[in-house]
Order: structure tokens, then C-alpha cells, then sequence
């Protein structure tokens, strides 16, 4: 693999979705790499339906565990088990735990969520560097690429170059404290190239229509779609 493109964290943004992909249209990326996270949100059919027929490599995130685990205690929950059919569980089924994948330039490269050990576990460009050598004990890869705090950044420690691609459907401005999300008016995406100037790690910020997908998230019905579509607030515009 030459060009690799890593998305991550769609959580159900079909509109953010769509605009990412219209960007990777254009640079043909040999493989896209899902790092978990994909239909839980406001649009999770429109999700699917874009990314059902990808040349992609899921990996599962906790939210997508959620769903094959029906998990319904709360009435958002509920509304989004309703809101994935049959078919969309059997997609999310095919997710891998993690994934790796060999890039020119990079080697053998591992994909997750949270962490190799668990998919909830939160890695940040601050993590310490002892917690680097826990969770990438065992792990023969010297690259971890991980989703779930919907930042971006690329960091060395301990060995180990450690990457986020951010998030393409809720991307944070920096992480939340306490209740507030603060959300940026873009989606993010990270894309891995080698040529003959050798390898670059770009990460990619893709503008879409956020006054439309406040919009498609009221009218979903789903529960608390106000406060959902406030995260995406004109604010951050």
C-alpha cells in the first residue's frame, strides 16, 4: 500500500461522511481504513448506505459493539437499536477487532479504537508515556493508529508513533471537560502517502454542510436531537 486514507468516529454523520468521500474520489487512495464508531448518530441508514460498498477495512468501536450488543438502557439507545435493521448489524459484524495493514513507508501499521487492549480506553497526544508501554505490550507493530477521542495528532513516545486521524462526523476542538462538547465546523480524515519525495502524514479537514446536518438531526426524531445538533452550534461557525 502507497496511499492509505484513515477515517475514524463517523458516529452516524452521513453529511460529513459524504464530503469525505467525495475528497478521497479525487485521491484515490489504495485502501480506506475505518477506525470504529461508524453509524451510532443522528443518520445511522444514510450512514450505512455510503459506507456498505467501500474498499474499506473496519475496525469495531465501542459505540458499533453497542450496537451488535444491543445495548438499550437509555431512550437514545433505544432509538438507535430501532434504527439498525438486520442487514446493518450483519455490516457491523464484519468489523475487526483491529487491523493491520503493511504501508510503504510506515511497515506494518495497527489499527483500533481505543487502544490494542481495549476499545474504550482513551489515547491522547498526552497519555503518559508508561501507559504507551501497557497498552502496546505485546503488540509487534511500532505504529498504533487509534480513533475514540475524536482529536488529531501524531507523536512519538517510547517507540511507538502514535496516531489519531481525528473524527470525520464530531470532531473535538480539544477535549471536552465535564459536560461541554465543543465541536469543530469540519471533518477530519488523515492521509498517508509515499512517493518519490518519501512518506507524508497529512491530516486533512474537509468543510461540509454542518447548518444541514443540524437540520437532518432534528427531523430524525431522534431523542434529544436538540441538544445533538447543538454540539454542532452556530458558535463554531
Amino acid at each position: 500500500m502507497k496511499r492509505v486514507a484513515v477515517i475514524s468516529d463517523v458516529h452516524g454523520n452521513a453529511v460529513a461522511l459524504a464530503a469525505v468521500l467525495a475528497e478521497l474520489e479525487h485521491e484515490r487512495p489504495d485502501l480506506i481504513v475505518s477506525c470504529g464508531d461508524f453509524t451510532w448518530g443522528p443518520l445511522p441508514e444514510a450512514t450505512y448506505e455510503l459506507g456498505r460498498d467501500l474498499n474499506a477495512r473496519f475496525v469495531r468501536g465501542n459505540a458499533d459493539r453497542a450496537v451488535l450488543e444491543s445495548v438499550s438502557e437509555t431512550e437514545r439507545e433505544q432509538w438507535m437499536q430501532a434504527h439498525h435493521s438486520d442487514e446493518m448489524r450483519a455490516f457491523l459484524g464484519t468489523f475487526e477487532e483491529q487491523a493491520v495493514v503493511e504501508i510503504d513507508g510506515l511497515g506494518a501499521v495497527r489499527f483500533c479504537h481505543g487502544s490494542p487492549r481495549s476499545d474504550e480506553e482513551c489515547v491522547t497526544s498526552e497519555t503518559p508515556e508508561e501507559r504507551v508501554r501497557e497498552f502496546s505490550a505485546g503488540v509487534d507493530e511500532r505504529v498504533i493508529v487509534t480513533g475514540h477521542v475524536h482529536i488529531q495528532f501524531d507523536r512519538e513516545v517510547s517507540g511507538i508513533r502514535s496516531v489519531n486521524p481525528g473524527s470525520v462526523g464530531l470532531p473535538f476542538s480539544d477535549w471536552p471537560g465535564g459536560e461541554a462538547m465543543r465541536v469543530s465546523p469540519w471533518a477530519e480524515y488523515a492521509l498517508a502517502t509515499v512517493d518519490a519525495a518519501g512518506l507524508s502524514l497529512e491530516f486533512r479537514r474537509v468543510a461540509y454542510d454542518v447548518a444541514g446536518l443540524r437540520e437532518a438531526a432534528r427531523e430524525t426524531g431522534m431523542p434529544h436531537a436538540d441538544w445533538w445538533a447543538s454540539c454542532w452550534g452556530a458558535q463554531n461557525l
